[in-house]
């Protein structure tokens, strides 16, 4: 019967079948992606490199203007009456800590990661919506506890600053993208960290602040999974 011939046999002639070598090169770790890029993760290596910037000035300048500056961005209760868009911003340029603090490696890795799989805008919606809600959820009761009288007025002025709700929430919602093999290692180390601050009781609001950023994080899973699905193959790791 005349018409078009198809051979399964010749389908794929002169394509060759990839060789070990090319299989090899696929599996190559690439570990300089754990650490962001200017073209890769924009957002968070600008967002690095803006801490990088405030952590020199609050270790340079003097210690009475370091204070002022990191009063003035403290979220606590009279600060967040006053102007909230103002310390809720400026109270995320600052590392707690320094630049060698745990949250600080942590932010460098959590978000390079995130931001690798959905992208820099949503990686940055997940940021700024555990350092709201966390924060908001820590300093709320206190305004409603000094109202009823239960806490000093002295408690609206707290120093209240950094980064750590944000990696928080960014490390809960990384750990829904992450094979199960590493999705239970990463939420128990964050967890073994998060109860351990809780049990040394050094500020304890604070302290309260990173496992409810964490569960705000775990809560984005399926927000977050859809926009990995949305991404382009290439963005893709």
């Amino acid at each position: 019967m005349p018409g078009r011939r198809f051979s399964y046999g010749t389908a794929n002639r002169g394509r060759p079948e990839p060789g070990p070598a090319a299989a090899s090169r696929r599996r190559v770790p690439r570990p300089w992606r754990l650490l962001p890029t200017p073209t890769g993760t924009p957002f968070t290596f600008g967002y690095a490199a803006l801490l990088c910037a405030t952590s020199l000035i609050r270790a340079h300048a003097d210690p009475a203007v370091a204070h002022a500056l990191l009063q003035g961005s403290s979220t606590d209760v009279a600060h967040l009456v006053r102007t909230p868009e103002l310390v809720l911003v400026g109270s995320a340029l600052w590392v707690a800590g320094g630049l060698v603090a745990p949250f600080a490696i942590g932010f460098v890795l959590v978000l390079t990661a995130l931001e690798r799989r959905i992208g820099g805008l949503r990686t940055a919606g997940v940021f700024l919506l555990g350092h709201v809600l966390a924060t908001l959820a820590t300093e709320v009761p206190v305004g409603l506890a000094v109202l009823a009288g239960h806490l000093p007025d002295s408690s609206l002025h707290r120093l209240d600053y950094g980064v750590s709700f944000g990696v928080a929430a960014a490390t809960g919602a990384l750990a829904g993208l992450v094979p199960p093999w590493l999705r239970v290692p990463l939420l128990a180390a964050a967890g073994a960290m998060l109860l351990r601050d809780l049990l040394a009781f050094t500020d304890p609001l604070t302290n309260w602040g990173h496992p409810i950023a964490l569960a705000i994080g775990v809560a984005t899973w399926p927000l977050v999974r859809r926009w990995r699905l949305a991404r382009p193959v290439p963005g893709r790791c």
